[in-house]
């Protein structure tokens, strides 16, 4: 998860990007900032193997797509912010609830789970629920690079979460690469 978690970060590239096609123009310090999450990335990913070397660690595809898909989830709700916070939260609450159930009753997966993880399974709902709203909201507050970018630091939480609560282990390499990519992120948000 501490690996994971900034690589899908990195997230706040796609709308920076997003921002210079379409006439944002970064500084120095996000341009650097932009190069220290993509170099981080490129050494969160790596883990040593047993053999010497390094290999690619588990998941990595994943958080890269995981990266793609928020980093284009950032523009387009920032603009819908843009015109009604309320509506736009709320149709992106009803589309993702109905990808999912199509989802669910395709692979028909098991759904059980005890009954003392349902208030901890709710609360973690709400918590994305209003961090949706949040940022759909900053969207009249702000333009789309530095908003979505603040949105993206979610990963420092995930590590320290990872560290203390599953005692995770990370290569140096990795802590490297994890730091690089937390703070290409935070240069990308001062720039």
């Amino acid at each position: 998860m501490s690996i994971v978690a900034p690589i899908a970060g990195v997230s706040a590239v796609v709308p920076v990007v997003f921002g210079i096609a379409t006439g944002d123009r970064p500084s120095a310090w996000q341009l650097f900032g932009i190069l220290c999450a993509l170099g981080g990335v490129f050494l969160a990913s790596r883990e040593p193997s047993r053999v010497g070397g390094s290999r690619v660690a588990a998941g990595v595809g994943l958080a890269l797509l995981a990266a793609i898909g928020f980093g284009g989830y950032f523009p387009p709700m920032h603009a819908a912010g843009d015109a009604d916070f309320w509506w736009a939260s709320l149709i992106f609450r009803m589309t993702s609830t109905s990808v999912i159930l199509v989802a669910v009753a395709f692979v028909r997966p098991n759904l059980r789970m005890p009954g003392a993880q349902l208030p901890l399974l709710a609360l973690i709902g709400l918590g994305d629920m209003f961090g949706n709203l949040l940022f759909a909201a900053s969207a009249s507050h702000g333009l789309v690079s530095i908003t979505s970018v603040l949105a993206s630091l979610y990963p420092i939480v995930t590590v320290i979460l990872a560290r203390i609560v599953l005692k995770e282990r990370v290569a140096r390499s990795q802590e490297l690469g994890v730091g690089f990519t937390l703070a290409g992120v935070a240069l990308i948000s001062a720039g």
